[in-house]
């Protein structure tokens, strides 16, 4: 008989969220390094190269990846011959250790959990409750596979109940540009096949905390139908050109994971989840030693890629700028931001639209100005902000219209490509959509120099602030004129890639 002192399982937890949130698995970075080097998308090898740039700022300062610090997912495999010493039910310990772990002050997590999500919505302020999965397993250890889930990526994930003879492949191929670009790409997808509803969605979940060994894979070639179906829908899916970050390129997944299980003879359940770039999982064993040591990783293994602005981009005076100025802008145009910059993100747009409608006066004059999606993590030391990387901004679409009619916004900044309204409206009042780097936070971070609340206090980190930034690195997503770079530059790469397999059929022997 094993026996686990509860405060050790506590703090592995704690241990394990922190290492995750400024570690990267390092199959992850060896990926995105190949990545990187075999990338020809000028606009998709930044993105890239300001992600690996983050990733080792990150390791470097131990601060987080990703803003969205994420929804902790704990699978937790006890063994039948394990003991707990203490009075807490294990989801109360993964909890106290969630607890732990978020509001330690020399790294502070943000809290992203809410309690009453069909209703008020209100923040638990140290994220929990974790989601923890349970399995009592022959042996006498404790196995623990934890992640931290942002929330661009888990809302991407589709479920499909489809008949028996229907083509797997086809289905995701088919499925994947639905997604958009909100979950940050290059990253994973991880599949479930079979079980149930619910058992798919949860393979497809577990998948996901595989290491990465597509490469491998390639090179000895598949030994069965699974290895066979990741081969298959790798290559499909990179082919359909949507890139890093949806700008258009070739790297559009690192790997693809399926965790298969038998199912009714009616049924073929399928389920996809997309893992982003701020990749974040780990695994340990508990044997009754004494609390999980986690090893740092040796930042040697990080490619050798610093990130720095591109002497072409424009610099833009954020004081000054003019509605004007901006009908110059073309899409997939870089541009270096200086000046005072608004957030604002889903909470505090539901209550400016609120205050529209009903006809009050907004606490914070709109008119002239850049809105940026953020919700960043409290910053520690002399931060001025902590990590404070863009949010999807697809969630704004239903304010957009509202939001550029009634307040003289110029533009908005945030991750991933607009819907066709949001799009209209940015034509219509010819404002621009600009985008900043999913999966750089704390590189964006260093480009603020200053931060206040302005308004909305009391919604944390969906304030209001008012960022003081300097030489703060976008794109132009979407021009004055509606023009979007989510839709050419897929489109182009799209076809530059099959004109390259056209080439490639026509010259073999």
């Amino acid at each position: 008989m094993t026996i686990i002192k509860q405060e050790d399982f506590i703090q592995s937890i704690a241990d394990a969220l922190q290492y995750i949130s400024y570690y990267h698995p390092a199959d992850y970075i060896q990926a995105l390094g190949e990545a990187y080097q075999q990338e020809e998308s000028p606009a998709a090898k930044d993105a890239i190269a300001q992600i690996l740039t983050n990733s080792r700022m990150c390791a470097e300062g131990k601060r987080p990846l990703c803003q969205d610090t994420g929804i902790v997912v704990a699978f937790v495999k006890v063994g039948m011959n394990v003991h707990f010493e203490g009075d807490l039910t294990l989801e109360q310990m993964v909890n106290e250790g969630v607890s732990r772990a978020y509001l330690l002050p020399e790294n502070k997590l943000r809290p992203s959990i809410v309690t009453d999500p069909a209703g008020k919505r209100a923040n638990t302020k140290d994220n929990t409750p974790a989601v923890v999965h349970v399995f009592l397993v022959a042996g006498d250890k404790v196995e623990v596979s934890i992640a931290a889930k942002g929330g661009g990526s888990e809302n991407k994930a589709k479920l499909a109940m489809l008949n028996p003879n229907d083509s797997i492949v086809d289905w995701i191929v088919e499925t994947v540009p639905t997604m958009g670009a909100g979950w940050c790409p290059p990253g994973m997808l991880g599949i479930g096949i079979g079980g149930s509803a619910e058992k798919a969605m949860l393979l497809a979940k577990e998948s996901l905390m595989a290491p990465i060994d597509m490469h491998a894979l390639k090179i000895r070639g598949a030994s069965n139908r699974i290895e066979e179906l990741r081969l298959e829908i790798f290559d499909k899916v990179n082919n359909l050109g949507i890139g890093a970050q949806g700008l258009g390129g070739l790297a559009t997944v690192l790997d693809v994971k399926i965790l298969d299980y038998p199912t009714h003879a009616a049924s073929l359940p399928v389920a996809i989840i997309p893992n982003c770039a701020a990749t974040r999982h780990v695994h340990f064993e508990l044997d009754g030693s004494g609390a999980a040591v986690l090893e740092a990783p040796n930042l040697n293994d990080w490619p050798d890629v610093n990130w720095a602005p591109s002497e072409q981009s424009l610099r833009v005076n954020l004081e000054a700028v003019s509605k004007q100025e901006i009908q110059a802008w073309q899409p997939g145009q870089t541009l270096l931001l200086s000046g005072k910059l608004l957030t604002g993100r889903d909470a505090a747009h539901n209550r400016m639209a609120a205050m529209l409608q009903q006809g009050e006066k907004l606490p914070v004059d709109l008119n002239g100005r850049f809105i940026y999606y953020v919700g960043p993590v409290d910053a520690v030391g002399d931060e001025a902000v902590g990590p404070a990387g863009p949010t999807t901004a697809t969630r704004m679409d239903d304010y957009t219209d509202v939001m550029l009619s009634q307040t003289g916004l110029l533009g908005m900044i945030g991750k991933a490509e607009r819907g066709e309204d949001a799009v209209a409206s940015i034509a219509k009042y010819q404002a621009v959509y600009l985008t900043a780097v999913g999966g750089a936070a704390y590189l964006v971070s260093k480009a603020i120099k200053k931060a206040q609340v302005l308004a909305f206090a009391d919604l944390g980190m969906e304030a209001i602030y008012e960022f003081t930034v300097q030489d703060m690195p976008v794109t132009v997503a979407v021009d004055s004129r509606g023009v979007s770079v989510h839709t050419l530059g897929p489109a182009e790469w799209k076809r530059k890639i099959a004109q390259r397999q056209l080439i490639a059929i026509r010259s073999a022997p």
